[in-house]
């Protein structure tokens, strides 16, 4: 980007001082009049420490200590970096030096930039993150492909996936270089990571100057930088990359990179007819459950679900109120978790590919750890279940057969497997949900 080398940044803000004598309307801040060094090399905490009002910096303390939780020593370096950038920011504004009200500007920045912190430590790393990432997506949106692409709502989704990577590895540097910490500097502490965060964020929003009296967002110029760099459209003619090449012209033209990746999605996105096979037979299986349980409004829901339909479509279609079909959705739940624990558990287990064999889709370490937490008793009907499902003189188990062996009821046999399967799911999804 040429223009940068002799940009300057402006960081306004719609902030309102606290003092008295300033009046009640907003103020659009720009503390960066005159000429300033360009966006890569201005560095944040160019003030000494000793020219930093300490009253400031516990001011912010004791605030901080009110809002988060966590150690001293990171709250007090937090504050310190925040009453030093608002120092700065104030002592370049000339508009909030000729207000006579510095203490006040000073003070209300510090407000601000807090809330930021404070709303991203309350929403954690992983919502904090979700919300960050949502929030620059939603400003370099419509920037992120060239103009004449015809792009879709997924293909400009993946671009920016690949963008902002790459800009939160500038935000970092720029935050290390910014705020004077070391060069390996990582947040770790949660509220270091809000902090991070909130400066990811307003680091994207900076309004850079460009010629002509205009100025743009940083994050706006990057992703646009980012567009210009993707490669340009290619025309694909498909019946090409279906066709085996004829003639030397077809056989140099199917060597092309896009018709490969074209070939490469085409087998990718071919749906395996014995996975549509059991899948309409479980489907099957579960409505005549259903009918079996006396659960007709529950296959009607069934129904419209496969139909893929939204919430409100299907209290239209089947004439309910938003509770009636929230109790509709938790019996539905219920019968379908009976449906795929208890009375057919192996054909659901077969098409999730978590056969016993296959340790109940468990890995190697959730599959000790889980045989662990059962008591011997469980732990000798999982024996049983695995042996007979290894001889090929047996398609299905026998409960009539494990129950004389352990010497229980073939209920009760059915019972406890269904709590075996139950434990085996939630170790499953447990896992899942924490990757």
């Amino acid at each position: 980007m040429k223009a940068q080398s002799t940009l300057s940044i402006s960081q306004p803000s719609s902030l309102k001082p606290t003092s008295t004598n300033q009046p009640t309307s907003n103020v659009l801040l720009h503390p960066t009049a005159g000429h300033r060094p360009p966006a890569e090399t201005y560095p944040s905490c160019e003030l000494p420490l000793c020219a930093v009002d300490q009253g400031l910096i516990s001011s912010i303390f004791e605030q901080l200590q009110q809002s988060v939780n966590g150690s001293k020593t990171v709250i007090h370096a937090v504050a310190t970096r925040l009453a030093i950038e608002v120092t700065r920011i104030c002592r370049k504004s000339d508009r909030i030096q000729a207000s006579g009200e510095v203490n006040a500007w000073q003070r209300s920045l510090a407000e601000n930039r807090l809330n930021k912190y404070v709303e991203y430590y309350t929403l954690g790393s992983r919502s904090g993150r979700t919300e960050l990432h949502s929030r620059l997506s939603a400003i370099a949106y419509r920037y992120i492909a060239p103009a004449q692409a015809q792009l879709g709502f997924q293909a400009r989704c993946n671009l920016l996936e690949d963008f902002l990577q790459g800009f939160y590895i500038e935000v970092l540097k720029a935050f290390r270089r910014e705020n004077h910490v070391a060069a390996d500097y990582t947040p770790r502490a949660r509220l270091e990571l809000a902090e991070y965060m909130a400066f990811s964020e307003q680091y994207a929003k900076r309004r850079i100057s460009l010629p002509g009296c205009y100025n743009q967002q940083l994050v706006v110029l990057r992703a646009q930088s980012f567009a210009r760099k993707q490669p340009a459209e290619t025309c694909v003619d498909i019946e090409m990359a279906v066709d085996s090449p004829k003639g030397e012209d077809a056989e140099g033209y199917s060597r092309s990179p896009a018709l490969q990746q074209i070939r490469e999605q085409m087998v990718a996105d071919v749906i395996d007819p014995a996975e549509a096979v059991l899948r309409d037979r479980i489907v099957n299986e579960l409505v005549e459950y259903l009918e079996e349980q006396g659960q007709e409004a529950c296959i009607d829901y069934l129904a419209l679900r496969l139909e893929d339909m939204a919430a409100s479509e299907i209290d239209e279609v089947l004439g309910l109120t938003p509770r009636q079909r929230d109790y509709l959705q938790q019996r539905f739940k219920y019968h379908v978790e009976k449906f795929a624990q208890f009375h057919n558990w192996e054909l659901v287990h077969q098409w999730l590919g978590a056969d016993l064999d296959k340790h109940l889709g468990l890995s190697a370490n959730q599959w000790s750890a889980f045989v662990d937490q059962l008591d011997t008793a469980q732990q000798r009907l999982l024996v049983l279940k695995r042996q007979q499902m290894q001889d090929p003189q047996r398609a299905t188990p026998s409960d009539a057969e494990i129950a004389r062996q352990i010497g229980w009821t073939p209920k009760r046999v059915k019972r406890r497997w269904s709590q075996i399967i139950s434990m085996a799911w939630k170790t499953r999804n447990t896992s899942r949900n924490l990757a």
